[in-house]
């Protein structure tokens, strides 16, 4: 961290995932309808005060800004499930966001996917996957699941294409930002889509929130 006030942000940050965590554990909505809105204008902020000559901040606050509008739909998704729909939208329109701020990256090192081209087959066999496992439960959100899936798996191969782009710790930093928002929708998929499972709400906020903290650490770490 390069100034104070990176550090109280971040301890703001740490404290509403807590409250939140708390929230979900104890089935007290309060805490966590009030804390969850709230984690996402924080990163935004520790975006907005982190200095570097390094392009792309503009991608990063939009990408934040749907992801904490996704955030709100998810949360009232039980008053209409067309909130669902939208909350899926706008967490896509994070990830597009993502993948054309990695792809903006330049350098004249070599793609890590040209020196582990097995990713290449993994992660898109990944997302295969877990989506023929969910595909029977999908009913009519088929296709927009197939397309998130999709989008979420070129996120993460991208992250992983500029791996070697730039500069320790940023890197990565955003890989495992980019994996661990993989993560986090497909525990939230098998909860939602194929059966519930203890401790899914806190695996999944842990995970959500690692990711989105992780990409913008890894900006604020970036040369």
């Amino acid at each position: 961290m390069q100034q104070p006030v990176h550090q109280k942000l971040t301890i703001a940050f740490i404290l509403l995932t807590a409250i939140d965590l708390t929230g979900i554990f104890t089935g007290f909505s309060p805490l966590h309808y009030t804390a969850k809105p709230l984690l996402i204008p924080v990163l935004m902020l520790l975006l907005f005060f982190t200095a570097t000559p390094v392009t792309g901040k503009k991608l990063l606050f939009f990408a934040l800004f749907f992801s904490w509008m996704g955030d709100v739909l998810l949360l009232v998704e039980q008053l209409d499930p067309l909130f669902f729909i939208f909350g899926l939208a706008c967490f896509l329109t994070t990830h597009i966001c993502y993948i054309i701020f990695f792809l903006s990256i330049r350098s004249p090192n070599p793609s890590l996917l040209f020196r582990q081209p097995v990713l290449l087959f993994l992660i898109p066999a990944y997302g295969l996957a877990l989506v023929c496992f969910l595909y029977p439960n999908l009913g009519a959100l088929k296709l927009p699941v197939i397309l998130y899936a999709t989008v979420i798996c070129i996120m993460l191969l991208c992250s992983i294409h500029v791996f070697l782009k730039i500069n320790s710790p940023a890197n990565r930093f955003y890989a495992w930002g980019a994996s661990a928002f993989v993560l986090s929708d497909s525990l939230l998929a098998i909860n939602k889509f194929y059966q519930p499972f203890a401790f899914a709400g806190m695996l999944i906020m842990i995970t959500y929130c690692a990711a989105q903290y992780f990409i913008v650490r890894g900006f604020m770490d970036q040369e």
